[in-house]
């Protein structure tokens, strides 16, 4: 992970734990998602994050949700991911989604 997409990155765990409200929260969580799909430890480290957000939440969707993202990602990181994916458990684990404008070129610098 490039200097840029980690500090990016840390930047959406920071404004998620700063965030008020549990859907503001998970808007910079699955930014950080976003970025961190291709590195195994940092895709588990978001997941992580929207389990504990889903168990203070009282969502039993979510929480079961995110504990097979958990097993996913520390599996299938590094071999497919759907790129734009959420992580949330609302979306499909397998479906590819648009991605922000802004994170595609940052993605996109870090390839290169």
């Amino acid at each position: 992970m490039t200097r840029l997409l980690a500090a990016a990155y840390e930047a959406e765990l920071r404004f998620a734990s700063e965030a008020r409200g549990h859907e503001g929260a998970f808007h910079h969580l699955t930014r950080a998602h976003i970025l961190s799909q291709r590195y195994t430890s940092r895709h588990v480290r978001v997941h992580w994050q929207m389990l504990k957000l889903g168990v203070a939440m009282r969502d039993p969707r979510e929480v079961l949700g995110q504990v097979t993202r958990i097993v996913a990602a520390a599996i299938f990181s590094r071999i497919w991911i759907p790129k734009g994916n959420t992580g949330r458990a609302n979306v499909s684990a397998l479906r590819p989604r648009p991605m922000p404008e802004d994170l595609r070129r940052l993605l996109e610098a870090s390839d290169g």
